[in-house]
């Protein structure tokens, strides 16, 4: 059972990445790597070992796992809807396929499609790690932590995470512990391109407002940073601003547009 239950979990991450890769028309190196540099490699072995260890408990019940569908969780953090969360659903399946993972057949896909609330993700977190499943896929940064939160046990493989070490999914990218991996495919110094070509762009502009959600980008800080170190080569003030709603973010324009020099300005804020 233990070789079983470790191949599920290599061939999970291979198909992950090929998941979030999907709809783009590059990748970082490091999903195209046959060893998968930047993966965040938890010691798989580990944590596999102690599941397999309870279905090494007798003969019994290890026949009776391996003739049962496995089961992975899938929380993906977007609307069923959403354009780009589909075309990464269908890359994992897809991948899977090709692995010899099937849906319906010899592995059952239980995907939970909550949307970007965060009161919606921690529920189908829950509804998830009740089913027992072997593996949990969590998409985004909201959906991994509310998983995260819900169960120490069951292995779970992230994608589409900005700051993995930062927010505390791993304690360090050589040995990240814990019961969960996964792919990054951010990079922190993209905030102080964003700067440069917004420069570009609008050559007079000397201030800027970085504008995020800390609930649903807690990462933010990352990208923040790299923007506050370019900022100087630039000659530009930047601002942080949390908007967590629609109101947030109409006030925010407002105080932007009545600072000095800003007013005339204001209708070209939402354009940039």
């Amino acid at each position: 059972m233990l070789w079983r239950l470790e191949r599920i979990c290599q061939d999970l991450a291979r198909a992950v990445c090929r998941s979030s890769c999907a709809g783009r028309s590059h990748c970082y190196p490091a999903h195209n790597s046959p060893a998968l540099e930047n993966v965040l490699e938890v010691k798989r072995r580990r944590f596999i070992a102690a599941l397999g260890a309870a279905a090494m408990v007798s003969p019994a019940i290890s026949r009776a796992q391996q003739t049962r569908l496995r089961t992975i969780g899938v929380l993906m953090g977007l609307e069923a809807g959403d354009q780009l969360g589909q075309a990464e659903f269908n890359s994992l399946q897809h991948g899977l396929r090709e692995l010899g993972w099937n849906h319906g057949q010899n592995v059952q896909l239980e995907v939970r499609w909550p949307g970007t609330d965060i009161d919606r993700i921690g529920t189908a977190a829950k509804e998830l790690v009740t089913l027992h499943p072997e593996i949990i896929v969590a998409r985004g940064t909201p959906s991994t932590a509310a998983a995260q939160r819900e169960t120490g046990a069951i292995p779970i493989v992230f994608l589409q995470v900005a700051d993995p070490l930062g927010v505390g999914f791993v304690q360090s990218f050589a040995r990240p512990g814990g019961n969960l991996t996964g792919f990054t495919n951010f990079e922190a110094s993209l905030g102080g391109k964003w700067l440069e070509l917004l420069k570009q762009i609008a050559p007079r502009v000397d201030r800027v407002a970085v504008l995020f959600n800390p609930d649903t980008a807690p990462y933010g800080g990352i990208f923040l940073k790299s923007i506050e170190t370019a900022a100087p080569t630039f000659h530009v003030r930047s601002t942080e601003i949390h908007i967590r709603n629609v109101s947030d973010l109409e006030s925010a324009i407002s105080n932007i547009s009545r600072e000095p020099g800003q007013g005339s300005r204001r209708s070209q804020i939402p354009t940039l």
